[in-house]
């Protein structure tokens, strides 16, 4: 083995013991053995059944807590779950230590499939952003609507506040960075965090900050929290050299889905400049822009973004009855395309409001 790769992880079987994942109110844990990963999913028990469902994936260095403040917000119109990528939050590293973007929407699709909830409102926050798009364009059955919170798809020109995440996809960067802060606390990790991923970080609560250091803590005793975080930011800086077919920004002209983007305009590591290509590359996609938002907008201001979704959400099943109403007297109706414009979507500020600009995706 190379000096400058990463160490061999041991297997999840003989892992060490670590502390238990915090659980918060109304939540629940659960593992899915699937071949080659084991998943845990965080679910909401929905406000009644017959709700449609939902999926929620994390970015680099995050894990299904991310969608906490969110989903409760939405447990009156949908059935939540939030996964935990291989080797993130509670998953144990895939068998095979493939993290590529690819694996990553490989493991969703295989959930999925496994567990018969497609198709689902597949949400997605950075990383976590470039896999559901993946998953949307080559399994278009298996969503419903996409949402994406600043999703990691490729920039040219990378925002300098951006570049030390980016260093983690070369190799041995990370025993370095892990040697260099070899005595830093988990307090001193968690502002680092914060500073790099919130618009403000005065908006985390006292106990919001305490819960953030108890997970810190947890995942500096994994043994394989480095090589995940370095494999996956190799992966997602793999896939923005992909070409053809497999290229990211092709793949999301490709997703079929209504498509809800949302960006930060204090965005430290998704360029805001991003918005108007991705709301020109979905085809049919609405811009939510929030000028004092960073990197999490569903942490920073889940309100808004629950009532973004909600709108998307009514849009999508007034389309949707619409379209089963034409399917049902289609014989001698007018052409339905004429004069329709179905990807436009306003542009809504922080406040919930919406401006004159029309985006069209």
């Amino acid at each position: 083995m190379s000096s400058t790769e990463l160490p061999s992880v041991p297997p999840a079987n003989v892992l060490p013991k670590v502390a238990a994942v915090r659980v918060g109110e109304g939540e629940h844990l659960r593992s899915v053995r699937l071949p080659g990963v084991t998943l845990t999913l965080r679910a909401r028990r929905p406000a009644r059944e017959g709700l449609p469902p939902a999926l929620y994936v994390h970015g680099l260095g995050g894990s299904s807590q991310n969608w906490s403040a969110l989903m409760p917000l939405l447990d009156d119109v949908l059935d939540n779950e939030a996964v935990d990528l291989p080797g993130f939050g509670d998953s144990p590293p895939p068998d095979d230590g493939n993290y590529s973007i690819t694996a990553h929407a490989r493991a969703v699709i295989r959930y999925l499939d496994e567990a018969g909830r497609g198709p689902v409102h597949l949400f997605g926050n950075s990383l976590g952003g470039a896999v559901v798009t993946r998953v949307a364009a080559v399994r278009p059955d298996l969503v419903r609507t996409l949402t994406l919170v600043s999703p990691a798809l490729p920039e040219l020109r990378v925002q300098r506040t951006a570049v030390p995440t980016a260093l983690l996809a070369v190799p041995g960067v990370a025993p370095l960075f892990t040697r260099i802060t070899r005595e830093w606390t988990a307090e001193q990790r968690v502002r680092g965090v914060l500073a790099l991923c919130y618009g403000d970080h005065s908006r985390v609560t006292p106990e919001g900050f305490r819960n953030a250091v108890h997970e810190m803590e947890r995942r500096m005793r994994l043994p394989y929290f480095w090589d995940a975080m370095a494999r996956s930011a190799r992966g997602l800086v793999n896939a923005y050299t992909l070409g053809g077919q497999h290229a990211l920004w092709r793949q999301a002209e490709r997703v079929l889905a209504p498509t809800l983007l949302i960006y930060g305009g204090r965005d430290k590591l998704v360029g805001f400049r991003m918005a108007q290509r991705a709301a020109r590359a979905f085809r049919d996609s609405r811009l939510v822009t929030l000028p004092d938002a960073g990197h999490v907008a569903m942490m920073e201001y889940p309100e808004t973004v629950a009532a973004a979704f909600r709108e998307l959400l009514a849009d999508a099943e007034e389309s949707s009855a619409e379209g089963a109403t034409f399917v049902r007297g289609a014989k001698g109706a007018p052409d339905a395309s004429a004069g329709a414009d179905a990807s436009a979507g306003a542009d809504v500020t922080a406040d919930g409001g919406a401006t004159a600009d029309n985006v069209r995706g």
